[in-house]
């Protein structure tokens, strides 16, 4: 006789994640859970009498993160499950605390179930996910994996010139550097899809293989400010014009390079921005996201290779790199036992890649890493429509505690 599966409790899966959604729900069921806020401290009070009730020892560190863990039969580095807790201005009920509902719900079946783990089990709240008041995003998580200096981040401040290290202090979840994350058999991530592909393509999973590399630059273009209506247009230098041309011979390159590859043209400044006035200057943003290096090199030949063009006049081009990243690639074996996980449950999955960061990226430089995505409703994220089913949501923490098991008996 074939032996049932562990599962969790969806209809408590659901009811956490509506509570979780208390603190900072807006008018049109959305969530604004700003890090380091009020609504962020009663948040972790809540995670943490959580995971007290189920026996669970507490740790914070220096930045925020909190660290509940089972205690297991062995003094092993333990499993580690979570995300973030923090949202953007008028963010969904889903995003980031997708995950930290999950390691809650995975350790609450263990304890409904009288199971005693081999390996303790971990959940985390990385603190500033978002970077929505502080920034950059992935704070905390880009300081335990040493991308950011402490230092540098504690002073960040938001718009009234809070820093980062004030706010931490007056919620009350500054904790010791020595109870970091140091190590870890596994971190496992569930969340969001937070675009339209496994909606689109009726799949419940996503085993996420990598964290896109990307690519930012500034394209800048100068010409001539003159009167609107008395210079002639065969002897203008229009910014503005110019930068359209590019802009359109960019997108027609870029587009030919490769069908994986997206890119954004999203900030755009022009000066003197009057309506009577020749533009003199534009400014604007063009990043660019594929798994490949080769084709990031490809994109940065063409913005390299931009020139004025004819019509519009002799106008100066200069671009500028921002910044990059390179492709984050999570642990394979791990990636293995989560397909194989989605298989034993009859989950339709795809391996997939992520467009958008995660901390799972940063910590995947120490520790074995995966991440788990599940469908969103017309890729909405971000915003107070964003939604997932209830039913995905229990299937997607059904898979990381189906993945837990696995390892536990490795």
């Amino acid at each position: 006789m074939k032996k049932q599966k562990l599962l969790i409790n969806g209809e408590r899966l659901s009811r956490t994640l509506e509570k979780f959604a208390d603190f900072g729900r807006t008018e049109n069921n959305g969530v604004t859970r700003l890090s380091l806020s009020d609504e962020d401290r009663l948040v972790r009070d809540y995670f943490c009498a959580c995971c007290k009730e189920l026996g669970m020892t507490i740790k914070v560190d220096d930045m925020g993160n909190i660290y509940a863990t089972l205690a297991g039969l062995e003094n092993k580095p333990p499993i580690v499950m979570g995300s973030h807790m923090d949202t953007v201005k008028k963010g969904g009920r889903f995003d980031g605390i997708l995950g930290v509902a999950a390691g809650l719900e995975v350790v609450r079946t263990l304890v409904d179930n009288n199971i005693q783990p081999k390996i303790p089990v971990m959940i985390v709240n990385f603190t500033n996910e978002e970077g929505a008041r502080f920034e950059p995003s992935m704070m905390s998580s880009g300081v335990l994996s040493g991308k950011f200096e402490k230092s540098v981040m504690l002073q960040k401040a938001d718009s009234e010139g809070i820093t980062f290290e004030s706010a931490l202090n007056a919620i009350g979840y500054a904790g010791d550097q020595e109870s970091r994350l140091k190590e870890a058999t596994a971190f496992l991530e569930l969340h969001i899809e937070q675009g339209p592909i496994l909606e689109r393509e009726s799949l419940t999973i996503g085993v996420v293989e990598c964290v896109l590399g990307m690519v930012c630059y500034e394209i800048e273009i100068t010409g001539e400010s003159d009167h609107a209506g008395t210079t002639p247009m065969n002897m203008r230098k229009d910014a503005f014009f110019t930068a359209n041309s590019l802009i359109m011979e960019v997108r027609q390159k870029l587009g030919m390079l490769d069908d994986d590859l997206v890119f954004t043209m999203g900030r755009v400044n022009v000066f003197p921005n009057i309506h009577t006035v020749i533009p003199n200057k534009v400014v604007f943003s063009l990043e660019a996201r594929h798994k490949d290096s080769k084709v990031i090199e490809k994109v940065e030949e063409v913005i390299k290779g931009l020139t004025t063009r004819g019509s519009e006049g002799d106008c100066d081009i200069q671009a500028k790199k921002l910044w990059d990243r390179d492709t984050v690639w999570f642990d394979k074996s791990i990636c293995n036992l989560l397909e194989q996980s989605s298989n034993s449950l009859g989950l339709p999955y795809k391996r997939m890649v992520s467009g958008a960061g995660h901390d799972a990226q940063f910590i995947a430089s120490y520790i074995p890493t995966a991440m788990v995505f599940v469908p969103s409703i017309n890729g909405k994220s971000h915003c107070e429509e964003e939604l997932t089913t209830w039913e995905d949501c229990e299937k997607g923490v059904n898979v990381i505690l189906e993945t837990v098991l696995a390892i536990q008996s490795s």
